[in-house]
């Protein structure tokens, strides 16, 4: 990526993608279907302006499903890929003082950003993963479904609505199956994947972190081994710390970052509260921190970060979990 002397910049919406290619300070634009034809025109076009996957870096922004094929399109096909966190864009917008939005400019903007900050290259997860995450996708959808349902009878039972009862529970009930079918496919698409079964073994030795769980980090995280440390991972998921302080008069609070992948951090709250009780390493280090006066919450959320560096730790090593050397290793780490 050092060497790239043509930038791109991809603004993915769900119909279309809006390019821009950077090449000594002039912008050249393209308009594409966002398909897998799309994808096909938009290589052949880079070629026909001398950009080649030797020497260009792509950038565009995490979108989920939208950005996820042409990202995994041209990486397959060799291209640099940058898949940038959206604040990050956001940020460099604002210290170029940008005044106008649109699909062109936003396409732009990702392409300058490349050239000016270099982002690490995207490396797509392999299929048994892109699939897991797409039953975990699924299964949480449903579940979502069956609170609104549960929520919606408790409605209609208050209003005394019999016959609506009855079409709810109906749904209930299907919902229900649905869901176990799908926890029971889920542990067998991960028993059929040697590396899956592995990591999944690896992170249920963690007290506090159960089936569920496993499933979530590996599908939202991926391969934690692409990760050069714990902290990148915490950082990842968004529950590293965040200081506010400046000069004599900021003293603002210490709290989580929160930037970072929202349904992982949600996934780790339960078990942070779980390993807060009962995983031994954890429940000495939160009862530390609650003796030192830190908030409940504060505690819960510093449970997690360390739950985030034993999740590291045990896959990264290829060891289960030992609370001896867990609680050794947590009272060495950052000071504490």
């Amino acid at each position: 990526m050092n060497e790239a002397v043509h930038f791109v910049g991809i603004d993915v919406s769900k119909r279309k993608l809006d390019v821009a290619l950077l090449v000594n300070g002039k912008t050249k634009s393209k308009v594409v279907e966002n398909t897998a034809a799309g994808y096909g025109l938009l290589q052949k076009w880079l070629a026909e302006r001398g950009a080649a996957e030797v020497d260009t870096h792509i950038c565009l922004e995490a979108t989920g499903p939208y950005s996820e094929g042409v990202a995994t399109a041209l990486a397959d096909a060799g291209w640099v890929v940058s898949v940038v966190n959206p604040a990050r864009i956001k940020g460099f917008a604002q210290s170029e003082l940008l005044r106008n939005k649109t699909d062109q400019a936003d396409a732009s903007l990702l392409a300058r950003f490349c050239q000016a900050m270099r982002p690490a290259a995207w490396e797509p997860p392999s299929p048994e993963w892109r699939i897991l995450r797409a039953w975990i996708d699924r299964l949480q959808a449903l579940k979502d479904m069956h609170q609104q349902e549960c929520n919606r009878l408790e409605a209609y039972e208050a209003g005394g609505q019999q016959e609506l009862m009855a079409a709810v529970q109906t749904h209930l009930d299907w919902l229900q199956q649905q869901i176990a079918q799908l926890e029971r496919d889920i542990d067998d698409h991960i028993d059929r994947h040697p590396d899956l079964k592995r990591d999944a073994d690896l992170l249920g030795s963690i007290p506090g972190i159960g089936n569920t769980t496993a499933a979530k980090v590996l599908a939202y995280a991926g391969d934690v081994r692409r990760f050069r440390n714990a902290k990148a991972l915490a950082a990842f998921i968004g529950v590293t710390p965040r200081q506010r302080e400046s000069g004599s008069s900021v003293r603002g609070r210490t709290m989580m970052s929160r930037t970072g992948h929202a349904a992982l951090r949600h996934a780790l709250y339960m078990p942070g509260l779980v390993a807060r009780r009962h995983n031994p390493a954890l429940k000495s280090f939160g009862d530390r921190l609650s003796e030192g006066g830190m908030a409940p919450k504060a505690v819960v959320g510093a449970v997690m970060r360390k739950l985030a560096h034993l999740i590291y730790g045990v896959i990264h090593s290829g060891q289960p979990f030992d609370a001896n050397f867990g609680n050794k290793e947590l009272a060495l780490q950052d000071g504490i």
